[in-house]
């Protein structure tokens, strides 16, 4: 059996998975398409978001509930980049070089650093228009998930 080939998923697509709004179809069918590979911050991403969707009303506790029980059942697909000195070293300078938030320029640098340990280019997956520009100028193969309709 052949497994499916790797592409990294920023947070604003994982959450499409969780949570239905505009993209979750599209993020959904990427998610199935690939291998997740996504950065050691994602995690923590993922439950600062559901946690003030939940704080705003956004999300009821059951349905926060049951999200965090998919969550773990899908925890062991999940590979995650360590974030290593040198992924926060190169972060710092993609703030520097392209104005991304802090958490994006972490996911940026993340997966340069997996391409670059494996040899391998693989789709860089984002429902992030910064980000997906970033990651556009940094010669990164971007999908981008559309965010305004569904």
């Amino acid at each position: 059996m052949r497994l499916a080939p790797w592409a990294y998923f920023d947070t604003s697509v994982l959450l499409k998975r969780y949570v239905r709004e505009a993209g979750s179809a599209q993020a959904r069918a990427s998610l199935r398409r690939y291998r997740f590979l996504s950065s050691a911050i994602t995690p923590v991403e993922t439950m600062s978001a559901l946690c003030r969707r939940r704080t705003s009303g956004e999300l009821t506790e059951d349905d926060f509930a049951a999200i965090l029980s998919r969550i773990r059942k899908d925890r062991s697909y999940w590979e995650l980049v360590a974030v290593t000195p040198l992924v926060l070293t190169n972060a710092e300078g993609l703030i520097q070089t392209t104005g991304v938030k802090t958490l994006d320029a972490l996911h940026l640098a993340s997966v340069q650093a997996f391409q670059a340990m494996s040899g391998i280019r693989i789709p860089f997956i984002t429902a992030d228009i910064r980000q997906r520009d970033a990651a556009s100028r940094l010669d990164l193969t971007v999908v981008g998930i559309d965010s305004s309709r569904e």
